[in-house]
């Protein structure tokens, strides 16, 4: 199966494909381990092995070893606890034995014991006391890569495994910023109308691949064909103009017109994803792109852009399908009128197979109407001058 576009981060222009970059490395949070070594018993199906034991490597053209039970039980009692990768995974992302242990809910000594346990395993030290503070070793880091590698497999498999066994549980992958702003705050919809659908949202990353085995719908940014052999249907129409505080416009440096910009700050998003952002494509819109600004405030992602910006700290560019429930409870206003509608959208995406099922559909045709009409902008409206508010 295709694997999916991810981006939460990307150039909003009308008709505008060169914004796009052509092609991406993608990279993976971890990297997988080498050999991933598990026991087995039993018949393989389809391979003519008998009764057994033996060592599965998970690549190669013959991916057995064995069958040996000697060899097993000498390679099974090498195998460090759960336990021991999770304290010593905890310990290494905090380089602290009292906040891992406060993580694990476990003792300090009792972490420390664990960290001595898979040195001794492993026969080599994984951490070196440097003053008052503890730091990895060199093979510590190397460790540390697989370590992460093989909780994540085992975390990986567990929630499939239970996904399979509970059918009624719907996983849902979609981007940071529009879970936060607009799929979270509708939810309780789909609950009330589906209660016996239970549901697990996992945040996609930009730039960070995840594979579509490990959701069954998924809420992603694009165009339609981003997402070839995948099913994708577009929540809405996207349309993008500067949002502010309301207090920004009572703070005496009025936004009268696009050119009153020059007097505020502008908050950007910026990320790798993007080669340029939408501010200079709605500044042409407005007919004011030759204006300069009088300071920036840069962020990597959506989210942190929109909190600066209802803070009061300065003007954002904004995404309809995002900020019209902050329009609507007041925490952000439209100042001007001009709005750029946008070639890109969000998209509800899942695989051919997926959306066959009745969880899928339920949650596709939801998302379509609740989420479509609840990111839809009504028409745009200056905000009422300062001192004078709506009734």
């Amino acid at each position: 199966m295709p694997r999916g576009r991810i981006g939460d981060a990307r150039p909003a222009a009308l008709g505008d494909s060169s914004a796009r970059r052509p092609a991406r490395h993608k990279r993976k949070l971890f990297r997988r381990p080498l050999v991933i070594l598990i026991c087995v018993r039993g018949r393989t199906e389809g391979s003519g092995r008998t009764e057994g034991s033996g060592l599965y490597t998970g690549f190669g053209p013959d991916r057995w070893v064995g069958p040996s039970s000697s060899g097993v039980s000498t390679m099974l009692r090498r195998l460090p606890s759960m336990s021991g990768l999770r304290a010593f995974e905890a310990t290494a992302r905090h380089l602290s034995f009292t906040q891992a242990a406060t993580e694990l809910n476990l003792t300090q000594g009792a972490v420390s014991h664990q960290i001595k346990n898979l040195e001794d395993l492993l026969g080599l030290k994984l951490f070196v006391r440097d003053g008052n503070a503890i730091r990895l070793t060199e093979a510590g880091h190397e460790y540390l890569t697989s370590a992460r590698a093989a909780i994540t497999e085992v975390l990986v498999a567990t929630d499939r495994a239970i996904d399979r066994q509970r059918g009624d549980v719907l996983t849902i992958a979609c981007l940071g910023t529009f879970a936060i702003k607009s799929l979270i705050p509708n939810l309780g919809d789909f609950i009330r109308r589906h209660p016996t659908i239970g549901l697990r949202v996992r945040t996609l990353v930009p730039l960070i691949e995840m594979d579509p085995q490990d959701y069954d719908v998924s809420i992603q940014y694009g165009t339609g064909a981003d997402w070839p052999g995948m099913v994708a249907h577009k929540i809405g129409a996207e349309e993008l103009f500067p949002v502010c505080s309301p207090a920004l416009l009572e703070a005496g440096r009025g936004l009268g017109s696009p050119k009153d910009l020059a007097r505020h700050t502008v908050i950007r998003t910026a990320s790798p994803l993007i080669l340029r952002d939408d501010w200079p494509l709605w500044q042409e819109k407005a007919g004011v792109s030759g204006i300069a600004f009088a300071s920036e405030i840069t962020c990597d992602l959506l989210y942190p852009s929109y909190q600066a910006a209802i803070e009061g700290l300065g003007v954002a560019m904004g995404r309809s399908s995002v900020v019209r429930g902050d329009i609507a409870r007041g925490r952000l206003v439209e100042p001007f009128s001009i709005r750029l509608p946008s070639a890109l959208g969000y998209y509800v995406v899942t695989g051919v197979e997926r959306a066959k099922l009745a969880k899928v559909q339920h949650f596709s045709e939801w998302a379509l109407g609740q989420l479509g009409s609840a990111t839809t902008m009504p028409p745009a409206t200056r905000p009422a001058a300062p001192g004078r508010r709506r009734a």
